[in-house]
């Protein structure tokens, strides 16, 4: 499973940072707008929808709301705030699970869900794209949430014993939360001594990327609480050993949102 997981990561990794790196405007846009679309499309699973057609009808819903935000800029901060709203109320429904599924377990609710978690993503990473230091700003994010993925499932695997959500997500524990958030500081510090990004302000720097890594898990955590509820393991097995896209940006679209709000906080 390990060398599955690592022979796709390196297949996706380099699609990502040309993604990120080398397209802009419109072309960045769509990029980010198809990955988007293909996670409505699982995440249409998790709701309910189990005809294909079904699922394609909601992806499709999906796409067009993006373009929709494409040529409706003035929204973007609104969408982004949406987003924070959401999140910060996906934290009483993972905490309070199973119970708390009574309040999303109406399709309806779901579908709107996934539109909270998918659209703010998209629109927070346009809106980073468009800073002077866009690309370098999502590839430090995905840095630390990869970072924080990786030293999560290490630590997770040697150490583990307590566990963080028995009740949503079994397999994870406290040692491997901590050893997740770890390795983002190590890896921000290393990006600190190199780049100084944080301008001299180390302190808020680390207490934001401990926010963000924590934001990470919770996005990981809610995905996980409504895979368990349908009884899914994957949101998909589009991609060998990680199981589906939304399975590995599900820590991004909570990551996202909240970077920008923080970046919004600081004044940039």
């Amino acid at each position: 499973m390990l060398k599955q997981r690592v022979l796709t990561a390196l297949v996706l990794i380099p699609i990502a940072l040309w993604g990120f790196f080398y397209l802009d405007g419109r072309a960045f846009a769509i990029f980010v707008g198809a990955v988007v679309t293909i996670g409505a499309w699982e995440w249409a699973r998790l709701a309910g929808l189990e005809e294909s057609n079904s699922r394609l009808t909601y992806a499709g819903i999906c796409a067009l709301l993006l373009i929709l935000l494409w040529n409706m800029p003035s929204v973007a901060r609104l969408v982004v705030l949406l987003g924070i709203f959401w999140w910060g109320f996906a934290w009483l429904l993972v905490l309070g699970f199973p119970d708390s599924a009574s309040y999303w377990k109406n399709n309806t609710t779901k579908y709107v869900i996934g539109l909270l978690i998918l659209l703010p993503a998209w629109q927070g990473l346009m809106l980073l794209k468009q800073d002077e230091y866009g690309n370098w700003i999502i590839f430090s994010i995905m840095l630390f949430v990869w970072a924080a993925d990786i030293g999560a499932y290490f630590a997770g695997r040697t150490w583990g014993k307590d566990k963080l959500a028995p009740k949503v997500s079994p397999g994870k524990s406290w040692q491997g939360l901590w050893g997740g958030m770890l390795a983002a500081v190590v890896v921000g510090l290393i990006i600190y001594m190199k780049t100084n990004i944080f301008d001299d302000k180390l302190l808020i720097g680390l207490i934001c990327l401990v926010i963000l890594v924590t934001f990470s898990v919770l996005g990981d955590l809610t995905e996980s609480m409504f895979k368990r509820e349908v009884g899914l393991k994957d949101s998909s097995n589009l991609l060998p050993g990680h199981g589906g896209v939304l399975d590995r940006i599900d820590s991004l679209t909570a990551a996202i949102p909240v970077a920008v709000l923080l970046l919004w906080v600081l004044g940039s």
